[in-house]
């Protein structure tokens, strides 16, 4: 089984924290996190999906995009980073639903989340972010910006469901305003979706330890130890 789950939305929706909550207790080599950053210029010379293809799992790997391959229907297209005009979003609008069929086709599980958030409660997270030092780092020029445009960032992800949000590779929704039960809504229907098993080990004994014959432990005072502070 091949699972590829994409999680969009609008900046402080909630996609990282129900992310890390599906995440937090899965072996970290089956289940992936993608989160791309700008590309380089190599990449922006590539067929624009390529750089996403080399992330897709193999047989018994899950992977999660924390934002993907919909950046060209979303950020690139309100914040007028798309070249040729207009011609590289429709270009994508139009080729967007046969590359997800094909990842149906080979196998791929494909799952697509829109995590929606009131203006209100958008601004309300963004004052917690600013005033918070441990999480000002979230915040970026492109995040700021993003509140002057939220009609436009509407109208963008309105015009991309109607040509992504198809029955073979249907959008599901996630009411973000409360944070726990959008991560709670959003586990329960991904789980609802996915074929799975209780795989949950076997109860384990530890080894009886053997009795150490011969062994000297080294002088403690020749180790190099980290200071303790605490």
């Amino acid at each position: 089984m091949k699972v590829v789950v994409i999680f969009e939305g609008r900046d402080a929706a909630g996609k990282g924290g129900a992310i890390k909550r599906i995440t937090q207790t899965l072996n970290p080599r089956i289940c992936k996190i993608v989160a791309l950053g700008t590309p380089t210029g190599r990449e922006k010379t590539q067929w624009y999906f390529q750089r996403y293809v080399a992330h897709l799992p193999a047989a018994g790997e899950m992977v999660l995009f924390d934002r993907s391959w919909y950046n060209r229907a979303g950020v690139e297209k309100v914040m007028g980073f798309c070249t040729n005009a207009n011609e590289e979003y429709w270009e994508f609008l139009r080729s967007c639903p046969n590359f997800e069929r094909m990842l149906i086709r080979s196998g791929i599980i494909l799952i697509k989340y829109w995590f929606s958030v009131s203006e209100d409660e958008q601004e309300r997270r963004f004052i917690n972010r600013m005033n918070d030092p441990t999480k000002r780092w979230k915040l970026s020029p492109m995040d700021l910006k993003s509140m002057e445009k939220f009609v436009e960032y509407s109208k963008a992800k309105d015009e991309m469901f109607a040509y992504t949000d198809t029955k073979l590779s249907p959008w599901y929704a996630v009411d973000a305003d409360d944070k726990k039960r959008a991560r709670l809504n959003c586990i329960h229907h991904l789980l609802s979706l996915i074929p799975y098993e209780d795989l949950t080990p076997e109860p384990i004994e530890l080894p009886k330890k053997k009795e150490n014959k011969g062994y000297v432990r080294p002088p403690l005072e020749e180790m190099t130890y980290v200071p303790a502070i605490f």
